[in-house]
């Protein structure tokens, strides 16, 4: 599946032009995302989390880019650290440090470290929009050591493991200021999009794949099952008819809320991203994320005890939709800086 999945170029999907890469629009990503997440979500949580992560190519200088993704097969990961140091030294940084939730790592030949940048009177750095600047530095696969964690009851086929770096040297053409414009090298559109930002939507697509592929499966299953005591089937059942057709609004209001909301910003994009843009965004993959758990919880319930086994189809998409609400992007404080933006206050930017 790995070689049918490099064969295909979607690791590269929004990578530079310049790169040999796919440079697909923000639309086409998420439609990606939604298509694999129908039949494997550890699959297409992989590649979203890599395919996202291969942005950091339009801060990196051209030759520097070409080591990094020259090699059709790279693939960048990165996670969140637990612990990092990054001791500036005559032309780069030595680095430790851990990391973990990496995500499509295990096939990865580079790994990312996220840092806080300080200024040489120990005072954090920060971006022209208030939010901490953090660099990330690119370390080859090679220099990581990776621990198995990864023992979950969803999304179990991510290998979303753990890796640490231990005083890897790493020069300053490698250390990225992703997401900043002043540092930006590449023209398209596309990369005005933060990586947080297509994260969001990337993940929500995910979501609605994982909805999606639940609902067609109690459709499938309906058609064909009488439930133990009943004379008709699930089908012909009233409730269950009702049931569906509220599931199936809720799921397609959803994804037409995400998907408008980003085929617009791409269409009407004109210079950076505005915050009313990136409150917009943030609040349509928040709001994707949230109604996609419910859709797929009313499939489970009402395929009743067909759907705890594992050779179902609906067992897996419940551990791994509730594990997708578990992470980072499916929390619901990320509606708070919604809510600040709409009252008229100065919404917290980080995540969006």
């Amino acid at each position: 599946m790995l070689e049918a999945l490099h064969e295909a170029g979607l690791f590269r999907l929004l990578l530079p032009q310049s790169l040999d890469g796919g440079e697909a629009d923000p639309p086409t990503f998420v439609r990606v995302m939604r298509e694999i997440a129908k039949a494997d979500a550890s699959t297409a949580w992989c590649l979203c989390q890599t395919v996202v992560c291969s942005m950091a190519a339009a801060y990196l200088a051209p030759d520097l880019a070409r080591e990094v993704f020259g090699d059709p097969r790279a693939i960048l990961c990165w996670g969140p650290p637990t612990r990092v140091e990054a001791t500036a030294v005559a032309g780069g940084y030595r680095l430790s440090g851990a990391f973990t939730f990496a995500s499509g790592g295990r096939h990865a030949t580079w790994l990312g470290a996220a840092c806080p940048s300080y200024g040489p009177d120990g005072v954090q750095r920060r971006q022209a929009d208030g939010s901490p600047e953090v660099r990330t530095l690119l370390v080859p696969a090679s220099e990581v050591t990776w621990s198995d964690v990864w023992q979950v009851i969803g999304l179990k086929g991510t290998g979303s493991d753990s890796y640490a770096i231990s005083d890897a040297f790493v020069p300053n053409e490698l250390v990225v200021l992703r997401d900043e414009p002043g540092e930006r090298r590449e023209s398209n559109p596309l990369y005005r999009f933060s990586t947080y930002t297509m994260f969001a939507v990337g993940f929500a697509g995910v979501a609605i794949g994982i909805a999606r592929g639940s609902l067609d499966a109690f459709v499938q299953l309906a058609a064909g099952k009488t439930p133990r005591a009943l004379q008709k089937t699930l089908r012909d059942n009233p409730v269950v008819q009702s049931q569906v057709g509220q599931t199936e609004a809720r799921l397609r209001a959803a994804e037409t809320f995400l998907m408008r909301s980003l085929e617009e910003v791409w269409r009407d994009l004109d210079g950076e991203l505005t915050m009313e843009q990136r409150v917009l965004l943030r609040m349509a993959a928040s709001h994707a994320l949230k109604e996609t758990k419910e859709v797929v919880d009313t499939a489970y319930y009402l395929a009743g005890s067909s759907a705890i086994f594992q050779s179902a189809p609906f067992e897996r998409r419940f551990r791994d939709m509730n594990t997708v609400r578990q992470q980072l992007q499916g929390r619901l404080d990320h509606f708070e800086r919604v809510g600040q933006y709409l009252l008229g206050l100065e919404p917290e930017t980080l995540f969006l």
